[in-house]
């Protein structure tokens, strides 16, 4: 191949180091880049970035449109523009290649969310008898009380509680810090956690600070807690497929519902554009047919 390699590199140091991307966000650009050169390298194309013209994305985009969904394919395409886009700006292009391709028009998906009581019948179906049971519902509390992203919890660290003061840090996508109300109810499991659990443990070299570890004093894996997740739903009989996520979605749609304003909404997500919170208010219409009967000054 020519040289594909050390642009792609050069492009992801930019992500890195001047848009503070996350090593997650890293990997799934350059995931999407490398379909690119496998396919080239299949078909015997010996093109570089600097030389690829518009057919020749053209072509690939038809042969990857069988093989992944819509989103998916969006997603591509909007990593090659991105790309592209780059080494224009980098002055190795004139132009982009990618300049009049568009990428599919996508239905706005609705995020998974459980309801008041799924979220009670789902901590209440961890067995608190034992280490990992105590631990686990305190992540389970967090991940809902605070709607952190499953990267956010497993980062978290003791040094960023504050419960004297009803906060916790969280350090978000991009290294960016923000401060997320702690409510009584959810400091109450992870103060009991603490004090039971954790003070008892002894933590790897790196960790000591870290608020959930595993029974080795380690850090816990993003995986870890996808597996806590699914196996407290199979116990609570939840036939959704939930994750993480669908805690934080849930925190969110119940703020809403219960009347909390948006934009502090898209403060506690750490979402950077109010447009990324607004999905919300179509997850409940009842709440927005309620505001209308309760605040429109001609109902």
């Amino acid at each position: 191949m020519t040289n594909w390699a050390s642009y792609i590199k050069s492009y992801t140091d930019y992500l890195r180091i001047e848009r503070g991307l996350s090593a997650n966000t890293l990997v799934n650009y350059r995931f999407d880049l490398e379909k690119l050169t496998r396919y080239l390298e299949q078909n015997n194309m010996n093109i570089s970035p600097v030389a690829i013209e518009a057919a020749d994305l053209e072509a690939f985009l038809y042969h990857m449109a069988p093989q992944i969904n819509a989103r998916s394919q969006a997603r591509l395409i909007s990593a090659l523009k991105n790309f592209f886009n780059f080494l224009v700006f980098e002055e190795y292009r004139k132009d982009s290649p990618m300049q009049l391709i568009e990428a599919p028009k996508l239905g706005r998906k609705l995020p998974e969310t459980l309801s008041l009581t799924d979220v009670n019948n789902l901590v209440n179906a961890i067995d608190r008898s034992t280490a990992e049971g105590q631990r686990n519902v305190a992540i389970l509390e967090t991940l809902y009380g605070c709607g952190l992203r499953v990267s956010e919890a497993v980062t978290l660290r003791m040094s960023d509680l504050f419960p004297q003061e009803g906060f916790i840090r969280v350090v978000g996508k991009g290294d960016k810090q923000r401060y997320i109300p702690l409510a009584d109810a959810t400091y109450k499991f992870i103060r009991i956690y603490i004090e039971t659990i954790r003070k008892q443990m002894n933590p790897t070299k790196g960790d000591e600070d870290i608020l959930f570890l595993n029974r080795r004093g380690k850090r816990l894996t993003r995986a870890m807690i996808f597996t806590i997740i699914r196996q407290a739903a199979e116990r609570a009989g939840i036939k959704k497929v939930i994750s993480p996520h669908t805690l934080r979605h849930s925190f969110a749609t119940h703020l809403l519902e219960n009347g909390a304003d948006l934009r502090a909404i898209q403060l506690m997500l750490g979402h950077e554009s109010i447009t990324t919170t607004e999905i919300y208010v179509h997850v409940d219409r009842s709440h927005l047919k309620k505001t209308i009967e309760a605040f429109h000054p001609r109902k």
